[in-house]
C-alpha cells in the first residue's frame, strides 16, 4: 500500500487526485506546512527537502519499499506502476512530460508568486505586476494551445492533473477564467470527474 503524506496544496493535490484516478490502495498523512509538521525528523526521513507530497511505496520496484518526492516524479511514478494516463507510444510520451514540465516549470512557480504576492499585506508594487503578468502570459499558452485539443496532450494525462490544481487557484492569480475560455472549457471538464472531486477533498479536515 502506498502511503501518502500531503497537505492541501496544488501540489498535493495533485497526486491524491492521480492515485484516485488510478485506483492504487492509499493511506493519507495529513502534514500540517501551517504547524511546521514538514520539519519533524520523522518526515525529514521521508523528505529532505521538507516540502510537500511525498510517498512511501511498500511495494516499490523489485518488491521493495520506496520513498518519492517531488509531485512531478511521483505522478510519473505512479503512471508506470498503474499502467494507466501514461502512453506507450514514446512520442506521445514526451508530450505529456513536455506538459508536465511545464507545469512543474512554469505554471507552479509563477501562479504560486502570483498567489503569495496578492496575498501579502505589505503590499510589494513591483513583484505583484511581474509574477500577474508572467502568470497571465502562461494562462494565454494553456488557452491558446487548449483550442487545439480537448486536453494538454491530447489525451487526458498526468500533465492535466498537474495543472488543473494551479489552476483551480485562479481567484488568487487575480484572473477570470471567463477570458481564457478555452482553459475553463478544460478545467470545468476536468472538475466534473468523480476521481477529480475526491482527490481535491484529501487530506480530509
Amino acid at each position: 500500500m502506498i502511503q501518502l503524506y500531503t497537505w492541501g496544496t496544488p501540489n498535493g493535490k495533485k497526486v491524491s487526485i492521480m492515485l484516485e484516478e488510478v485506483g492504487l490502495l492509499y493511506e493519507v498523512h495529513a502534514v500540517n506546512i501551517g504547524q511546521n509538521d514538514q520539519f519533524k525528523p520523522a518526515y525529514l526521513a521521508i523528505n529532505p527537502n521538507n516540502k510537500i507530497p511525498a510517498i512511501v511505496d511498500s511495494d516499490g520496484p523489485g518488491g521493495k519499499p520506496l520513498k518519492l518526492f517531488e509531485s512531478g516524479a511521483i505522478l510519473m511514478y505512479l503512471a508506470e506502476k498503474s499502467g494507466k494516463l501514461w502512453p506507450a507510444d514514446l512520442a506521445q510520451r514526451y508530450t505529456v512530460i513536455q506538459w508536465l514540465m511545464f507545469q512543474m516549470g512554469g505554471v507552479g512557480p509563477m501562479f504560486g508568486q502570483a498567489n503569495y504576492f496578492f496575498r501579502l499585506e505589505e503590499k510589494v508594487p513591483y513583484a505583484i505586476e511581474r509574477f500577474h503578468k508572467e502568470a497571465l502570459r502562461l494562462y494565454n499558452v494553456l488557452n491558446k494551445e487548449l483550442a487545439e485539443r480537448e486536453y494538454l496532450a491530447g489525451d487526458y494525462s498526468i500533465a492535466d492533473i498537474a495543472t488543473y490544481p494551479w489552476v483551480w487557484r485562479h481567484d488568487g492569480h487575480n484572473v477570470k477564467l471567463e477570458e481564457f475560455p478555452n482553459v475553463k472549457r478544460w478545467y470545468d471538464g476536468i472538475g466534473q470527474r468523480a476521481a477529480v472531486q475526491r482527490g481535491m477533498e484529501i487530506p480530509k479536515k
